[in-house]
């Protein structure tokens, strides 16, 4: 007992020696500093701090302070405590140019257990590796154990979880056909389309177990429109595009695909069609009233899309409710879109319609055609009647006396008829969307005959 108390004395002459020397003489000379600048103001402090007393009581109480904070932490620190490491990565050691490993968990979590010193140290360090060795062991179904290098050898750990049960499954590979797969499609400017993409190769292999290889569908190189760095007309190369492995449902496989990734060409062009605005009026105007004329502000548009949609296309359909218009009228309306058009350079026109007094005129020697006829079929009219035909127009004046009969159309829709004598509805249509055309001829009588072979 006596022994501990002199090492306890020793210690408190050695911290009150550097207290005196590094702590109270340095500050007490700051104050006597200060002092000297506030003589008068503050002798009394200076007769105070000069008392070997106060000098004394302020020396005690800063090493009993300093005292209690060392033994506490010198406690805090030797107590056992514990500490868990969590989603730590697990490193797989095998021949992976031999062998497939199914099972590995991911991730493992350590509790560490020791000192709180030791542990504080253990949590900064650098080194947490998680590993299962698999060295050695051949084809087939193994429960491993999950090895953690210790940072600190003074501490004890448990990983979580410690065995795994793994499967091993020799590797095969196979060659596969590429496809090309365009993602964000939408992020392309509506002017533009994706002509044509070449990858650099059409071929790849992939490696793995023998069971994930028969899921594969299909290997798709990934192509994602937004990695182009510029969007404009013309050949670009578009680097390191992934590649990824699908089953029927469309869910990734997890194989190895040789190579990861590769390059493509990208080639982009602008096919456009400058095509005229056709306004189209429906409904019935008021009694005794017709369409003298029809005025837009944009007569054309220009528009993009794919070529085999432009093709087909001839002009943008507007149509106008004219119902029961009796005097001149301006509409504000937006154009439609065609199915396959991506882009138009016009979206909202206006359109004037004015009105006049209509009349009556009447064109004679309108031809009859045919159409959607079966081509092994010919037609034949049962009389001259059944051959041409009358049709009554209606509109204003001066827009009737610009009309001739190669103007107009008139014809049979012979859709699912066949050979033999039939009875068919007369339909005409003409150029001018101005004029109403009215068959006086309602229905002509024809006989379909098979031509011979």
């Amino acid at each position: 007992m006596k022994t501990i108390i002199k090492i306890i004395s020793q210690i408190l002459s050695a911290i009150w020696s550097f207290i005196d020397k590094r702590i109270i003489i340095p500050i007490t000379r700051l104050i006597l500093s200060i002092t000297k600048k506030f003589e008068t103001s503050s002798k009394r402090v200076e007769n105070w701090l000069s008392n070997a007393n106060t000098l004394l009581f302020i020396s005690l109480f800063m090493a009993v302070t300093l005292f209690i904070v060392i033994d506490q932490k010198i406690i805090t620190f030797s107590e056992n405590s514990a500490e868990v490491l969590r989603n730590q990565k697990v490193k797989v050691i095998y021949n992976e140019e031999a062998y497939v490993v199914e099972g590995v968990p991911e991730t493992v979590d350590i509790t560490l257990i020791g000192r709180r010193a030791d542990l504080m140290f253990a949590k900064q360090s650098s080194i947490h590796d998680v590993s299962i060795d698999l060295t050695g062991l051949k084809p087939g179904t193994h429960k491993v154990n999950v090895i953690y290098k210790q940072a600190i050898q003074s501490i004890d750990y448990k990983v979580n979880p410690s065995i795994a049960t793994v499967v091993i499954y020799p590797k095969i590979s196979e060659i596969r056909t590429l496809t090309v797969d365009l993602l964000n499609q939408d992020s392309l400017s509506p002017q533009l389309v994706i002509e044509g993409v070449n990858v650099n190769q059409d071929k790849v292999v992939i490696k793995g177990a023998e069971h994930k290889l028969n899921e594969v569908a299909t290997v798709k190189a990934l192509i994602d429109i937004r990695n182009l760095v510029k969007q404009e007309v013309g050949t670009t190369t578009l680097k390191d595009v992934p590649l990824k492995a699908y089953n029927n449902e469309g869910e990734i496989v997890d194989v190895e695909i040789v190579p990861e990734k590769l390059d493509a060409e990208i080639t982009i062009s602008s096919p456009n069609k400058t095509i005229p605005i056709k306004v189209i009026p429906v409904g019935d105007l008021a009694f005794g009233k017709a369409i003298s004329a029809i005025n837009l502000n944009e007569t054309s548009v220009t528009v993009y899309g794919n070529e085999e949609v432009l093709a087909n296309l001839n002009y943008i359909p507007l149509e106008i409710d004219v119902t029961d218009l009796k005097e001149d009228r301006q509409y504000k309306v937006g154009l439609s879109k065609p199915v396959g058009v991506k882009s138009m350079s016009v979206n909202n026109v206006t359109v004037d319609i004015l009105v006049g007094d209509a009349v009556d005129k009447e064109i004679g020697g309108v031809q009859i055609e045919y159409r959607n006829l079966n081509e092994i079929y010919t037609v034949q009219g049962l009389s001259k009647d059944d051959v041409s035909i009358v049709v009554g127009l209606k509109g204003v004046q001066s827009v009737l006396d610009e009309i001739e009969a190669k103007d107009i159309t008139a014809y049979l829709d012979l859709k699912g008829y066949g050979e033999g004598e039939h009875e068919v509805e007369v339909q005409v249509e003409g150029s001018d969307v101005k004029v109403q055309y009215i068959p006086k001829t309602k229905k002509v009588r024809i006989k379909i005959i098979k031509i011979s072979e």
